[in-house]
C-alpha cells in the first residue's frame, strides 16, 4: 500500500535528503515513490562505474547535502541524469535501498545563514488589519523584500517536537514572563543556496537562479505575544528564533522547471531599482506550487484539518529577488543559507490566511477543527503539518511538528 505521499516523488522528481537506517550510516539519499536510495551505497558498490569524478562521488558519504550542493550545474543535472537512468530498474541497486517507513530522516543542510523575508503583499495587509486595524503596506515592500536574519541554529528537520516558548509580552497591562499564550505557525517556502557568492559581489535576480540547489518547505513557528512586545524598532528575536522546521527532501531546480513561468509573478506595482531593475527572464519567473496548512489534536487522530490551502506564485518578490537583494550591499551567500519567503498567503479570505495571526484577526476570532473542538492559538500537544506539491510526480511531502508544554522555568 503506497504512503500518502508515494506519488510525490515520481522519477521526474529525484530530490537529496540526509537519511539513516540499521543498514546504514548518515548520508546523502534519495527518494522514488516509497523506496529511499543510499547513494554512497550506490557509489561503493560501484553502480556509477567511471561516470563522476571523486568530488562528485565524496560528496554522497556527508552527513549533509553541502557539498553536492556546491557542485557546478552541469555536473548537477548529469548525476540526476544518471540517476534517473538507474532508478528505473530499482531491482539492480537492491542492496542499496530502504523502504521509506525503515529509515531516519535528519537535516539535510549544514544551515551557515537563515533570512526570513516577507513576500506576500496579503499577509502583510492582513496582519496589519488584525493588530493595527489599518490593512496597509510598510513604505518599503514595494521597493524591496523586506528581511530579517533570524537563527540558524535552530533550524530543525520535519517531525522534530519543541517545547511552547518562554518570553516576555503584555498581559492584563503589565509586562510578564512566560510560556507564550500565543503560539503560531508560518507556512513558508525556503530556498536553499547551493553556489556560493563573493564578498562584495552583487548577484542580479537574472543571475540569482544558478546560486540556488533547491526548494524546501518551511515553518518559521511564532509566538505572537512575544513578538508584539520585542518587535518596534529592530524587528522579531525571540518569537522567532526558538524553532523553525523544514521539510527532509530538497526539491531542485531541475525538477521544479516544468512549474516555472513568467505567468506566476504579479506585475510590479513600482519598478525596482538596482540589482532587482528587471522586467523578463529568468529573475522574472516563478514556480506554482500548491501548498496546505492543518492543525490536528494529538489526541485525536480524526482532528486534522486543513486551515490554509495556497500557493507560493502569489508571492510579491521571487526568489531570485530574495538573493538579489540579500547580496546588493555585498554581503556573501553560502553554500546551504535559507532564504524563506515568508509567510505564503492567498487572497481568499478566510481558506488561505498562511498563519492563525491572520485566519483569527490576532485571535479575535476562533477557527474548528473536524472534532469540533475550537481554536485560536496553538494548544500543548497540537500537531501542524505543512504540505506542498507542484505537479505530477514532483511534491515535497510534509514539514510536521508537535507542541510539547513548556519546559519550566
Amino acid at each position: 500500500m503506497p504512503s500518502e505521499f508515494a506519488h510525490h516523488f515520481s522519477i521526474n522528481n529525484i530530490p537529496y535528503g540526509i537519511a539513516s537506517s540499521s543498514q546504514h550510516s548518515p548520508g546523502v539519499v534519495t527518494r522514488l515513490n516509497d523506496s529511499v536510495v543510499f547513494l554512497d551505497a550506490v557509489a561503493q558498490a560501484g553502480l556509477f562505474g567511471s561516470k563522476f569524478e571523486t568530488d562528485v562521488v565524496d560528496a554522497l558519504s556527508k552527513t549533509t547535502v553541502n557539498s553536492l550542493a556546491s557542485l557546478p550545474k552541469d555536473t548537477l543535472k548529469h548525476f540526476r541524469s544518471v540517476l534517473q537512468d538507474l532508478l528505473r530498474d530499482l531491482s539492480k541497486i537492491q542492496q542499496c535501498v530502504e523502504p521509506v517507513e525503515n529509515v531516519r530522516m535528519h537535516l539535510p543542510v549544514e544551515v551557515g545563514d537563515f533570512t526570513d523575508f516577507s513576500c506576500s503583499a496579503d499577509h502583510m495587509q492582513n496582519c496589519g488589519e488584525a493588530v493595527t486595524g489599518l490593512r496597509t503596506l510598510p513604505p518599503s515592500f514595494l521597493h524591496l523584500p523586506v528581511g530579517y536574519i533570524s537563527r540558524a541554529s535552530s533550524v530543525v528537520v520535519s517531525g522534530t517536537d519543541f517545547h511552547r516558548p518562554w518570553g516576555q509580552y503584555r498581559k492584563d497591562g503589565n509586562i510578564v514572563w512566560g510560556p507564550t499564550e500565543q503560539l503560531d505557525f508560518e507556512l513558508e517556502m525556503a530556498c536553499v543556496v547551493g553556489k556560493p557568492s563573493n564578498f562584495g559581489q552583487r548577484v542580479k535576480a537574472e543571475d540569482a537562479t544558478k546560486h540556488i540547489f533547491g526548494i524546501v518547505i518551511l515553518n518559521d513557528w511564532s509566538a505572537r505575544d512575544i513578538q508584539a512586545l520585542e518587535m518596534p524598532p529592530l524587528g522579531p528575536m525571540n518569537s522567532k528564533s526558538f524553532c523553525t522546521s523544514i521539510s527532509p527532501w530538497i526539491i531542485t531546480t531541475e525538477a521544479l522547471a516544468p512549474f516555472r513561468s513568467t505567468l506566476n509573478v504579479p506585475s510590479r506595482e513600482t519598478p525596482p531599482n538596482g540589482v532587482m531593475n528587471h522586467t523578463s527572464g529568468i529573475g522574472r519567473e516563478a514556480y506554482s506550487i500548491d501548498l496546505t496548512a492543518s492543525v490536528a489534536s494529538t489526541e485525536d487522530a480524526n482532528s486534522k484539518t486543513v486551515v490554509c490551502r495556497s500557493n507560493v506564485k502569489t508571492m510579491y518578490w521571487t526568489f531570485e529577488d530574495l538573493i538579489a537583494h540579500q547580496t546588493c550591499n555585498g554581503a556573501r551567500i553560502r553554500t546551504g543559507d535559507l532564504l524563506a519567503t515568508g509567510t505564503v498567503t492567498g487572497k481568499e479570505k478566510g481558506t488561505s490566511h498562511g498563519c492563525l495571526l491572520e485566519l483569527t484577526v490576532g485571535g479575535k476570532q476562533s477557527y474548528e477543527l473536524k472534532n469540533g473542538e475550537k481554536r485560536t492559538y496553538l494548544q500543548d500537544g497540537d500537531s501542524v503539518a505543512l504540505e506542498g506539491i507542484a505537479g505530477e510526480g514532483v511534491g515535497f511531502g510534509d514539514c510536521t511538528g508537535i507542541v510539547l508544554s513548556a519546559q519550566e522555568s
